[in-house]
């Protein structure tokens, strides 16, 4: 067996001559190293196939490759080098190449005032090419928040002064009265609605960037919405994030515009985009807005 030449079939010229724009694996189980942490990936990997007659790529090449990712800390160069390599390893073959990760990112948490904290996962995909037009990086991160509707407040609040002047239409007000009242059912005859929402922000990185800045716009985009959920809470933390639900009531647009402006303020990015998804909790259908600034589509 040793002495046998093993048939390469993918050496043959193809059949049917054709060039293919992207041609690699997805769904590759990989470790990496981001913001001090060992994380789980998933890599989609690729690169375009521009010489029509070939039968097909070097798919282990690739997959060889990206065990670079297990030992260094995912950076832009790391990329762009990994890139190259899948170019290198292609060369005659391939003018593209194409990576995706999609992580599961743990991050630790505080409570909003007790010293409570717990883990909360965010999704990330990095989103890497090397092309005719140079190097791309981009980045996803969805964020989890809540949302009080602004309508919904103002209608509870109307409720809340009608029954208010029911009850103290024959008397004289007194500050302790009132207090009790407040802090009575009748006090909070109506509650407005608010849902679980959810962010998804994209960016494309200006390079060249030393590193990928994705924690530093995860906490300015849960900054700018104010409310993003919780992990492990007490009473107060829960106390706390009702003021913050209060002081910040919005609609989907209200969210999507906090977010854009945001991402202006930011520094390194060439562009973006911005899709908040508020899952009704008064109606059976989902609220959308979305929102985008440069954004350059690509192969």
């Amino acid at each position: 067996m040793t002495t046998l030449k093993l048939p390469d079939i993918a050496a043959q010229g193809a059949t049917l001559q054709q060039t293919l724009s992207w041609v690699g694996m997805r769904e590759i189980a990989i470790p990496l190293l981001l913001d001090d942490q060992r994380l789980a990936a998933r890599a989609h990997a690729g690169v375009s196939l521009d010489q029509a007659d070939a039968r097909g790529i070097h798919m282990s090449r690739l997959y060889l490759a990206l065990q670079v990712l297990e030992h260094e800390p995912l950076t832009p160069a790391v990329l762009q080098r990994l890139l190259q390599q899948f170019l290198s390893s292609h060369q005659g073959l391939s003018q593209r190449a194409y990576l995706e990760l999609e992580i599961d990112w743990l991050l630790r948490r505080p409570a909003l005032l007790s010293p409570l904290q717990g883990w909360k996962h965010y999704p990330l995909q990095v989103r890497a090419q090397r092309d005719e037009q140079g190097f791309h990086v981009e980045l996803q991160v969805q964020i989890a928040y809540s949302s009080t509707c602004p309508c919904s407040a103002a209608l509870a609040r109307q409720l809340i002064q009608e029954q208010f002047a029911a009850d103290f239409a024959e008397q004289p007000l007194q500050a302790e009265a009132v207090r009790q009242w407040l802090g009575s059912s009748q006090g909070i005859l109506a509650t407005p609605h608010s849902q679980r929402s959810q962010a998804q922000v994209a960016v494309q990185l200006q390079m060249p960037q030393d590193e990928l800045p994705a924690r530093r716009l995860l906490e300015a985009c849960e900054a700018a919405l104010g409310t993003a959920v919780q992990t492990a809470v007490k009473r107060a933390d829960e106390q706390a994030f009702a003021l913050a639900n209060g002081q910040n009531l919005m609609f989907c647009e209200d969210a999507a515009r906090r977010l854009h402006g945001c991402l202006l303020d930011q520094p390194g990015l060439s562009g973006f985009q911005v899709r908040v998804v508020h899952a009704e909790s008064l109606h059976a259908h989902d609220a959308v807005a979305c929102s985008r600034h440069n954004w350059q589509v690509r192969d």
